[in-house]
């Protein structure tokens, strides 16, 4: 269920977008987006960080887009997005010393803080390489060539979340006795 309220918005936009236009599109996507988080309100009774950000994004960029016009609005939220959370991730971990990851996640996964800093470095990585591969095929492609982008381009953040299971499970400790 939870998969599903994540990813509901943006197969509705690419939806309104094949039908529509991106500017039904973009207004499909802030109406999702405000739905998805009274969803997810609605069961863990709190918004975190990164669902705060993204709705201003969304609700930001999409109205400049709407406002003006413009479809570069709605084409350089993720980049701005991926790039905003690898500049807190980085300056979390080496300038205040934090580990957001293990702070958000820590009561769900007990693991040592090595492997916390390496997956804090590896977000950051991976934030900056989504924010910079946005940013160059809403640059250099069609907007439809972007729509394609983000329905297929989410191969990269699954593709990375299958890699840090596989890279967290030999560090997770059991919780059955050894025998």
């Amino acid at each position: 269920m939870k998969i599903l309220i994540d990813f509901f918005p943006i197969l509705l936009f690419f939806a309104a977008y094949k039908v529509y236009d991106i500017y039904a599109a973009t207004t499909v996507l802030m109406a999702a987006t405000a739905v998805q988080m009274a969803l997810i309100y609605t069961i863990d009774k709190r918004l975190q960080m990164l669902h705060k950000v993204t709705l201003v994004l969304v609700m930001g960029f999409g109205a400049l887009t709407l406002a003006l016009h413009d479809d570069r609005f709605i084409k350089w939220k993720p980049t701005v997005l991926y790039a905003a959370m690898a500049i807190g991730l980085a300056i979390a971990v080496w300038g205040l010393k934090k580990n957001f990851l293990k702070i958000l996640l820590g009561s769900q996964l007990d693991l040592p803080d090595s492997v916390w800093r390496k997956l804090n470095i590896t977000w950051v990585a991976y934030c900056v390489f989504m924010s910079l591969i946005n940013g160059y095929v809403a640059a250099n492609f069609s907007t439809e060539a972007w729509v394609n982008f983000k329905l297929w381009g989410y191969v990269f953040p699954l593709a990375f979340l299958v890699g840090q299971g596989f890279y967290i499970a030999p560090h997770l400790k059991s919780d059955e006795p050894s025998q």
